[in-house]
C-alpha cells in the first residue's frame, strides 16, 4: 500500500514496491508521533513535536539520536542506518537519512521535509 494513502487510476488502493516502499516506511516512522497508533503506542520518532522548539545544537543532537533509534527499532529488517541529520530552519524541519537497503545492498540518501 502506498503512503500517504491514495486511490490509483483504476479506483483501487495505490500500491508501491522496492525503493519507494522503503522510503515510505522511513517517512512513516519519522512523522508518526508515539501514541498516535492504537495497537503500537511506541511506534514513531516524536520528531514533529520539535518543529516549534527553539533551534539549538543540543536539540538537533537529541533529535538525531531519537530518529536513528526509531529507525533502527522499527526498520532494522529493511535498512541499515548509516547517518541521520536533522535541521530546523524557522518552522521547517528537514531530515536527511543515509541508509543501505538490506535486500539489495544499495546505499541511498533521502531527504524529508515538514512544515506546520
Amino acid at each position: 500500500m502506498d503512503f500517504p494513502y491514495r486511490i490509483a487510476g483504476k479506483g483501487r488502493t495505490a500500491a508501491t514496491e522496492g525503493d519507494t516502499y522503503v522510503r515510505d516506511l522511513i517517512e512513516q516512522v519519522l512523522f508518526t508521533s508515539p501514541g498516535e497508533r492504537v495497537n503500537r503506542p511506541t511506534f514513531g520518532s516524536g520528531l514533529l513535536r520539535l518543529i516549534f522548539e527553539p533551534n539549538s545544537e543540543p536539540l538537533a543532537s537529541s533529535a538525531q539520536l531519537a530518529v536513528q533509534g526509531a529507525l533502527q527499532q522499527w526498520l532494522a529488517d529493511y535498512i541499515l542506518v548509516e547517518a541521520v541529520r536533522v535541521q530546523s530552519q524557522e518552522a521547517t524541519l528537514e531530515v536527511t537519512v543515509q541508509y543501505v537497503v538490506r535486500r539489495t545492498q544499495e546505499r541511498r540518501v533521502e531527504r524529508f521535509r515538514r512544515s506546520p
